[in-house]
């Protein structure tokens, strides 16, 4: 612990001495992102409530955008995701009044609870987001649905099992999801902030989340809650769902596939494509790849008694489907 200690007050030091030397340089209008996370590493990493950190926040940010980005960045490095977290809070209720008096009770509880412990679930994620950014005056608001990121989220019906955020930034609106951005939990968490989900880009968004009011989703293209549980899973941000042509859904009958072989079509080049039903991965050779106007097409030969598929571009994770 006091190895840790030494390390811990050395890091602070020298992000002190970087900010006290630049700090004459800086002005709160022109500060990069760089220079807004180094500020927030002097935070602290736990605080009492959403004020006591808004204040400081008030105090080194005056531009909607560093502040959003302050606000993002210091829930992203200390706030650890918990499913226990969930039994710390009722959500049940006789009638709607009891409902409305809990809910405002609760998320006052979820707030501190998250910012006093540095654990939560994507409620409190979302919910300090939230706080913190109509401490500092700018328009936001939640996001409840859906998201996708396994073989058994294809097809199920629709779930509100995510909870995000808009934020307005000089009067337009962006996309941020901090849960996803603090990193990821496979029985247990593992920290890896990423900024992937800082002012997300909608058309990829979209592959993973699905709103419960549509208009949420900030795209053009309008596809149902239905159509989205029955697309593939989109994995890595390689393509978006539009580049999904052939096969559009994300259930392939096997029965349907009378030579055994499977074609698939997407919509960009890919110059290098892998799959695998188990564990060992395959690649597509160049005779059974073509890409025409930007449609890249490739064929796979289907395997007995198999029940995942998930293929690969350019050696990452990119599309899967469910064989039944």
């Amino acid at each position: 612990m006091n190895c840790y200690r030494i390390s811990s007050e050395i890091k602070r030091g020298i992000l002190l001495l970087l900010f006290v030397v630049l700090g004459s340089t800086w002005s709160a209008n022109s500060q990069t992102n760089e220079e807004v996370d180094i500020t927030i590493e002097l935070y602290p990493t736990t605080v009492d409530s959403a004020e006591a950190l808004s204040k400081l926040i008030t105090r080194d940010f005056t531009s909607e955008e560093t502040k959003v980005r302050a606000i993002y960045t210091w829930i992203i490095k200390n706030v650890a995701y918990d499913p226990s977290e969930y039994k710390n809070f009722d959500y049940t209720f006789k009638n709607y009044r009891e409902r409305n008096k809990k809910e405002e009770k609760s998320r006052k509880q979820i707030i501190d609870r998250t910012l006093q412990t540095g654990k939560a679930v994507c409620e409190g994620y979302a919910m300090v987001f939230e706080k913190l950014c109509q401490l500092q005056g700018i328009d936001n608001y939640l996001v409840r649905g859906d998201t996708k990121t396994s073989f058994t989220d294809i097809g199920r019906p629709f779930a509100k099992n995510h909870m995000w955020n808009v934020a307005y930034i000089d009067g337009k609106p962006f996309l941020f999801d901090t849960t996803w951005g603090a990193g990821k939990f496979n029985g247990k968490f593992i920290k890896e902030p990423s900024y992937a989900y800082y002012k997300a880009n909608p058309k990829r968004l979209i592959n993973t989340h699905y709103p419960a009011l549509f208009e949420d989703a900030f795209i053009e293209m309008q596809f149902t809650k239905e159509e989205f549980s029955m697309r593939p899973i989109i994995i890595g941000g390689y393509i978006d769902i539009y580049d999904v042509v052939e096969p559009a859904k994300g259930i392939l009958e096997a029965v349907s596939f009378s030579e055994g072989v499977i074609e698939f079509v997407v919509g960009t080049k890919v110059n290098v494509v892998g799959y695998r039903f188990g564990k060992e991965i395959k690649t597509i050779s160049e005779e059974e790849k073509q890409t025409v106007d930007n449609k890249t097409t490739f064929k796979i030969p289907l395997e007995m008694g198999a029940r995942t598929l998930l293929i690969y571009f350019e050696g990452k994770p990119a599309m899967g489907y469910k064989i039944i």
